[in-house]
């Protein structure tokens, strides 16, 4: 059973995805706009929070940014609008998911399943690796760039940790979208390489352990 938060404007949206959640036995909050979302979750912890992208007050990218200042609870986006640009944009404040509407209630739980999964089944093991000045503790969920901790984003960390854990292995766009999004993931090579952009800007000098395979993916080469 998963404790999740609904926050949509919409009540219709809000009561369709509760009845199905709570169909599956989860425990349901809601919120009706992005001030609320995130009070809510400065004083509960959830499993997984539903973020609408247009809501009154504070809208859901605005909200995204604030909760991640203080949780790095999944987050899956909700939006009318479909554009590259915004679901890239989505990523890159650190939701972890992005749906367009008109969805199917069904596909939403699904890929929360799937999100929620995917952060119990990297098979981490051990503690921590240093590669020169870049240090990756796994149980602590840190990264420090010659001493200095570095905050990334929930997706950018779970893809840091995969390509270590993967090192001087060559790994294709649609290997690490399966493993490290956790499904088969209904988009582009861009969602990969805007990713793999934003972490090789926030390891500095140490961007060069990431190496792109033309034509292919990326590996972790030490």
């Amino acid at each position: 059973m998963y404790k999740m938060l609904i926050a949509d404007d919409e009540q219709k949206i809000r009561a369709v995805l509760r009845e199905y959640a709570e169909f599956e036995g989860h425990e349901v909050f809601e919120a009706v706009d992005g001030m609320q979302a995130v009070e809510i979750c400065r004083n509960e912890t959830f499993d997984v929070i539903i973020l609408d992208v247009m809501m009154p007050r504070l809208d859901g990218f605005s909200a995204c940014k604030e909760i991640r200042k203080f949780s790095n609870t999944p987050v899956l986006m909700l939006s009318a609008r479909g554009e590259e640009y915004d679901k890239l944009f989505g990523f890159e404040i650190g939701a972890d998911d992005y749906v367009v509407k008109p969805f199917s209630p069904k596909e939403v739980l699904a890929r929360i399943n799937a999100i929620i999964k995917r952060g119990g089944t990297l098979n981490i093991s051990g503690d921590t690796e240093q590669f020169e000045g870049l240090e990756v503790n796994y149980t602590a969920r840190d990264v420090k760039v010659d001493g200095i901790k570095i905050n990334l984003t929930p997706k950018e960390y779970d893809l840091l940790f995969y390509l270590v854990k993967n090192k001087n292995i060559a790994l294709t766009r649609n290997k690490l979208l399966e493993d490290v999004w956790g499904y088969d993931f209904f988009g582009d090579d861009r969602t990969i390489d805007t990713h793999v952009k934003m972490l090789r800007n926030s390891l500095g000098q140490y961007r060069k352990f990431i190496v792109t395979m033309r034509g292919m993916g990326y590996k972790f080469e030490v």
